[in-house]
């Protein structure tokens, strides 16, 4: 049979009905003009930054709260209105902001602040002290007052807080501008890796945003969904189930307004005029699914190494498997394609790590007189997590590899 042109399809397509006014305000980078359930924490950020339309130079901040708990946006919110203002008021007031996931090397991060004063750094080449004193001259030209928002700034101290204590200093070099940063965490603990100096300089103010409940997150999707979808196209149960698995999430609105988009594009899909539960259960298998490949391209070769010899006894027929197998199946596999071998403390650590992802569950068991072990067992399916790590060439020779189980007790 001859497929039909792929311009007929299209066409095809676009004769459905869509059930969508605006899909964009359901994605993580809509900013909204009015939050919900967030006064407190933006009246806490109004408060500390208006000293700015003074031309003083604010606190720095430090923001935190879990995933989807309205950090990125609020502070956004604030920044676009601070800038208003202070245009309203002719005063001088910069608001930048940097995603340190994207942008998380020192060099990389003072090269963009430098760009956005359009100083023409490369994004590569020069002597990072250059690139620094390039910024500063460029800001210092005018009295002005510079806030840096560093979304996700744990990302960036991981690799280095050079950037941060340089950054914290930078007022006491500068004659007519004022800097302040505000740097936003999904990480309590993140500032226990900080230079003390850093710590007390960055974290001058801090601002705790709580999960939202399943009462004000369906007050949320309720007010998004006016504006994304057509009158009478979502069913009753709809929006009730998306903030009920949201709020087992750690009260995610995130999540939340990702199953809202994902459950109306999969009734789009099927042609429907209207979103149903079934659709929303459907969008929360196929989100979670998405998040853990995701997560698992991501990681390490050594935690992949890990979460595949973990993934190969579960396939041998191992349900719960203690850190000794692992370990043991690890050692085989490094062996065989010539990577390094790490300690099984270290392994014991990343065994934690794959459980704080979700991917695995390890549990402490008592062996009695053989002393404690971990019991893994796997929380993502088999066969497509394996898929996703056989997709990385390192790990695409051990395919075919099925070295001999050898049962031990230790940790």
């Amino acid at each position: 049979m001859k497929n039909k042109s792929l311009d007929g399809l299209f066409q095809e397509l676009l004769n459905n009905e869509p059930i969508f006014k605006n899909k964009e305000v359901l994605r993580p980078s809509y900013t909204p003009d009015f939050l919900l359930h967030r006064d407190a924490q933006i009246n806490s950020l109004a408060t500390i930054l208006v000293s700015a339309l003074r031309g003083d130079t604010p606190s720095n901040i430090l923001i935190y709260g879990k995933t989807g708990t309205g950090k990125t946006a609020a502070t956004r919110h604030v920044g676009i209105e601070l800038e208003k203002k202070s245009e309203a008021m002719n005063v001088s007031c910069v608001v930048l902001y940097i995603n340190c996931e994207v942008i998380d090397t020192q060099y990389r991060l003072l090269a963009n602040l430098a760009r956005q004063f359009g100083e023409d750094v490369p994004m590569t080449g020069w002597p990072t002290d250059q690139v620094f004193s390039t910024f500063k001259e460029s800001i210092d030209s005018k009295e002005q007052v510079i806030i840096i928002i560093l979304d996700e700034i744990d990302k960036l101290v991981k690799k280095s807080d050079d950037v941060l204590y340089n950054l914290s200093r930078i007022n006491t070099d500068l004659k007519r501008s004022k800097v302040s940063m505000i740097g936003v965490s999904n990480d309590l603990k993140f500032t226990e890796f900080l230079d003390p100096r850093v710590k007390s300089s960055l974290g001058e103010e801090e601002i705790i945003f709580p999960p939202y409940d399943a009462e004000q997150i369906s007050d949320i999707l309720k007010e998004r969904a006016q504006i994304a979808y057509k009158d009478g196209v979502l069913d009753d149960m709809v929006i009730p189930l998306c903030a009920a698995f949201a709020a087992q999430e750690h009260g995610d609105a995130r999540r939340a307004l990702d199953l809202l988009r994902v459950s109306g594009e999969l009734a789009e899909r099927e042609n429907q005029s209207k979103v149903e539960e079934r659709h929303v259960r459907n969008a929360q298998e196929k989100i979670e699914v998405d998040r853990i490949v995701e997560v698992v391209r991501t990681l390490p070769t050594q935690s992949k190494l890990v979460l595949y010899s973990i993934i190969y006894l579960r396939n041998k027929g191992y349900r719960n498997v203690t850190t000794g197998q692992v370990y043991n199946i690890y050692l085989k596999f490094c062996n065989s394609i010539d990577v390094d071998v790490l300690t099984q403390r270290r392994i014991t650590d990343l065994i934690s790590e794959l459980d704080m992802l979700g991917i695995v569950n390890a549990i402490v068991v008592s062996k009695g007189r053989y002393g404690r072990t971990k019991e893994i067992s796997l929380s993502v399916s088999t066969s497509s997590t394996r898929n996703v790590l056989l997709e990385d060439y390192r790990l695409k020779p051990l395919e075919n590899f099925n070295p001999p189980i050898v049962s031990q007790m230790h940790l």
